[in-house]
């Protein structure tokens, strides 16, 4: 789907007092990778899902629930792969599912933030959660699902004309619901529209459905902007309009509504379970389309993560190791990762500590060091980090961000503490600039009783504190190797 020059609303959309806007859906890149530092996968894997939260149902629930549970529908494959291609080529494919108090959850992400089209860097992203709703005392599944869908209603229809007070160089702007008729038992798609400063600008559509006892929620972001514009900078952003945004959701929630319709005819009255072994798999690219190269497995440690290898197996005892290889272009790129999912703390509590070391190293077209293109990667990255600090999150808080002097050229640090999807974690990251090149160190963690899934609610995340003293003593371990000569270069 193309964007359109002039992707912002017009002034008249923009009063000075709008509600202020829901953060937008996309998850940024550092804290999906939470997930993927205690999954064990290197080399770009995205996300790999561990045992997923599937407590029964209490039980006196459970009573009104008279057919056996079955496993439930399968979100990513409810839309056809035409659609998927349009909206978000070469999309990476995530799945989660889970079981709640009070609901079942399964969701479903396809997403490239970074596709190569001309003189633009786009990004498209979307996002489909669809929920059963448990039946509740006397109110059944289908009454919880419709005060659901009636919330979420109120909550769309308040966002049109809610007034609050805006920061000096914001704008948002909440478009009218729109009713979607022959969707579902109901359904409504809304847009939604902000700018802050010069730096954060961001469109999304939403879109809500109800079938039977499942609810259903849509959401469609896309942007664009110029190759060559200023780093940190809204200048040349274009967004995804109101019409595409409005049009593409309302599609798109026709179509799992359907899915979820025909699931529902194959299983009627059945509470399903999670799906024991959601799917994560990159979509197949297209004829024209350039491969983004697969990381190799290396047979030994490079010489510069066998430097800080002591630090990191100190704060990971009986690690599995692991090194891949890889890269794009002018930028090569090595993962070296020490894990253990299952390290005895006693009284019957399993830790789990991961420690993850990411090395670019920029050349240029002679093959010489580019510094340069090391600075402006560090830049980028330490600006993502940065607009992420205020980000209003259910599930993913986002500390401030910390520089630190006297480590490289620069260096920053930021701890997440990360509850969504299938592995719940404390993580800190350090990443260093020197030179042409970019160190990214991890250390994240968590603690539970043994009996329970790496997302219980008993689960325990690796504190701040923790994490990025761990972190900063791997990062110093490294960079000492480096100077003495031993870590390579």
């Amino acid at each position: 789907m193309d964007i359109p020059t002039g992707a912002s609303p017009s002034s008249a959309n923009l009063p000075e007092n709008r509600p202020k806007a829901r953060r937008p859906w996309v998850m940024p890149a550092v804290a999906a990778g939470v997930a993927v530092l205690l999954a064990g996968v290197a080399g770009g894997a995205y996300l790999v899902f561990g045992r997923t939260s599937a407590s029964e149902q209490p039980a006196a629930k459970a009573s009104a629930q008279k057919a056996a549970a079955v496993t439930g529908p399968d979100v990513c494959a409810m839309l056809p792969k035409e659609t998927v291609d349009r909206l978000v080529p070469q999309a990476t494919v995530t799945a989660d599912s889970r079981s709640g108090e009070y609901t079942i959850t399964f969701n479903c992400t396809w997403a490239n933030q970074r596709i190569s089209f001309g003189e633009y860097w786009r990004s498209r992203q979307v996002e489909v959660k669809v929920d059963q709703h448990r039946g509740d005392g006397a109110k059944t599944g289908r009454s919880m699902a419709q005060n659901s869908f009636d919330i979420d209603y109120s909550s769309a229809k308040y966002g049109e004309t809610a007034k609050p007070t805006l920061k000096k160089g914001e704008k948002d702007y909440t478009s009218k619901v729109k009713d979607i008729q022959g969707v579902g038992d109901g359904a409504f798609a809304q847009y939604v529209w902000r700018r802050s400063g010069n730096v954060l600008w961001y469109s999304y559509g939403e879109a809500h459905a109800r079938v039977a006892d499942m609810t259903i929620e849509v959401k469609y972001q896309a942007n664009q902007q110029r190759k060559d514009a200023q780093i940190f900078s809204s200048d040349t952003v274009q967004s995804v309009t109101e019409d595409n945004a409005i049009r593409e959701v309302t599609g798109l929630a026709g179509q799992i509504a359907k899915g979820v319709a025909a699931w529902k005819a194959q299983h009627p009255d059945v509470l399903a379970q999670p799906l024991k072994v959601p799917s994560a798999t990159p979509t197949a690219p297209s004829a024209s389309a350039t491969p983004t190269p697969s990381p190799t497995q290396l047979a030994a440690m490079p010489a510069d993560c066998v430097a800080a290898g002591k630090a990191a197996t100190k704060l990971v005892p009986g690690a599995e190791t692991r090194a891949t290889g890889g890269g794009t272009g002018a930028d090569a790129q090595n993962e070296c990762r020490w894990l253990n999912r299952k390290i005895d703390a006693g009284g019957d509590v399993t830790k789990t500590r991961s420690v993850l070391i990411t090395t670019h190293r920029f050349t240029n077209r002679a093959g010489a060091p580019d510094a340069g293109a090391a600075k402006t990667f560090y830049a980028s990255r330490r600006g993502g980090a940065k607009s992420v600090e205020d980000l209003d999150s259910r599930d993913v808080d986002w500390a401030k961000l910390s520089d630190i002097k006297g480590m490289g050229d620069a260096a920053y640090s930021q701890y997440i503490s990360y509850r969504r999807g299938a592995i719940f974690a404390g993580s800190a990251t350090v990443t260093i600039q020197k030179g042409a090149l970019v160190v990214t160190v991890d250390f994240a963690g968590q603690q539970r009783p043994d009996s329970e899934p790496t997302n219980s609610p008993k689960v325990r995340l690796m504190p701040s504190k923790e994490a990025v003293a761990g972190a900063l003593a791997v990062s110093r371990a490294y960079l000492a190797g480096l100077e003495s000569g031993t870590g390579g270069g």
